[in-house]
Formats: structure tokens, C-alpha cells, sequence
């Protein structure tokens, strides 16, 4: 069984936000993460990945690209940039970084997209549409003077602003967040509405949302978790209650 030379005949990209999940449930190639962050303490990331089908082979072809979508051609390399799984084996993709990764802001993390794509092989049969799915997780690199202890969380650094028809999250610290649900309490499900958004190091963003007395902000951790932490608010400012 071949390769296509020309790999396949429609790409079929899903998106790191709306589509991870359902996306690890269709490919053939699986990731064993849905972000990943590389300490500046270390010289490499180690990403596991797997060819989840019994029959086929498949190419895996990995790459990096900066936060405005642009091939990485510096700071971090992937290695291999492309292997062959056989059906149901395991491999691992080595993220290492480069000499310049110290050119990179030192006070905060920076963003990369990290992607795997699974190549199939040529189809024995004429007239096959093949569709290669493409796994785009978010890689946060994280210098070494920020670097915290490993299960510590930073989203009780958050400060929610009431603004007309919503809140004004503001992001102090030198760490990307992510806020997915603001609710009125534990529990309450996040409004279909509500979009969710990702606040850059020391910036803010403006969320539609209702206003509630009392607020419980939903973010996703280091590790893919969903903590909701409650929020005391004093006139239009919300603050993160103090953890126990």
C-alpha cells in the first residue's frame, strides 16, 4: 500500500477550540493532549502520539506555527517533522528548543499552535475522496523565571470589571488564561451564548455575559481542567474569593 505523493485529496482542518475533541474521536493519528506547555527549566517536550487504526498505516506530519498562523522556522523545532505509524502503533514527537528561545519575553508566556496531520495511504480503489484530519492543540512557552509549581493555578489573579452588557476581564499576570462560562453559581450551566476567550499576558478582553452578584469564572488549567472559582464583587469590581 502507497502513499499519495500529492498526500490527499481534501484537507479537513479542525480547529484547536471547537473541534479538538470531536476531531481525536474521528482521526486516525491521536494526540495525547489538548494544550501543552514547555517549561523554560527544560530542553524538550516530549508528545505522545498513536495510529489509532488496526489496518492502515499512517504518515504523521508535525509542525509549529506562531500565534498569527505562520510556520515556525525558529525559538522551537519538532522532531520528527514526519514518521510512519504502523496500524496501532505508538510514537512520540520531540519538541526542542533552540538557542533563541531566549530572545523570547522572559516576564510572560509566549504562543505557539503546534499541529499534527495524519497522511493516508493511497486508496487501492479509483474515485475515493480521502479526507486527513488535522489536530491543532495551543503550545504556551513559559520562561523559566515564571515557571510555578506544577499543580499551582492563576486564575484567581482575574479581575472581572462590570461593564455594559458584560465584563471587562482583566489579566495581570505573565500567563495566557483562558475563561470558557461566567456563572451565577456552582453548578449553573454556561449560557449558549457565551463565547469564550483567551487573555493575553498583562492585557484585557471585554466578554458578553449576564451580570451576576456574586460570579464563578470557568478557565481551563494547564492540564486541560475546567476549576470554577467564585468571585466577590464591591461595586463594579469582582475579585477572586480567597482559597482555602
Amino acid at each position: 500500500m502507497k502513499f499519495s505523493k500529492r498526500f490527499i485529496s481534501t484537507w479537513v482542518v479542525i480547529g484547536a477550540l471547537c473541534g479538538a475533541f470531536s476531531q481525536q474521536a474521528l482521526s486516525a493519528v491521536s494526540l495525547d493532549r489538548t494544550r501543552a506547555i514547555f517549561n523554560g527549566t527544560e530542553k524538550n517536550l516530549i508528545l505522545n502520539i498513536g495510529n489509532d487504526s488496526t489496518k492502515k498505516p499512517y504518515l504523521a506530519q508535525a509542525w509549529l506555527e506562531d500565534a498569527k498562523g505562520k510556520k515556525l522556522s525558529d525559538y522551537l523545532m519538532v522532531t520528527p517533522p514526519m514518521q510512519r505509524l504502523e496500524p496501532s502503533q505508538k510514537s512520540v514527537i520531540r519538541i526542542t528548543s533552540l538557542p533563541s528561545v531566549n530572545t523570547l519575553p522572559q516576564d510572560r508566556e509566549s504562543l505557539f499552535y503546534f499541529s499534527v496531520r495524519e497522511v493516508p495511504p493511497k486508496s487501492d480503489h479509483p474515485n475515493v475522496l480521502q479526507l486527513a484530519l488535522q489536530t491543532k492543540i495551543k503550545l504556551f512557552y513559559r520562561p523559566a523565571a515564571i515557571v510555578a509549581e506544577r499543580f499551582s493555578q492563576h486564575d484567581d489573579q482575574l479581575v472581572l470589571h462590570k461593564v455594559s452588557g458584560g465584563y471587562k476581564i482583566v489579566n495581570p499576570s505573565p500567563y495566557y488564561m483562558t475563561v470558557i462560562g461566567i456563572t451565577g453559581k456552582s453548578g449553573q450551566a454556561v449560557a449558549k451564548d457565551f463565547k469564550p476567550v483567551m487573555i493575553a499576558p498583562k492585557s484585557s478582553e471585554i466578554v458578553r455575559s449576564a451580570l451576576f452578584p456574586q460570579p464563578h469564572v470557568i478557565t481551563i488549567n494547564d492540564f486541560g481542567g475546567k476549576p470554577i472559582l467564585a468571585y466577590d464583587c464591591h461595586g463594579d469590581v469582582c475579585q477572586a474569593k480567597a482559597k482555602k
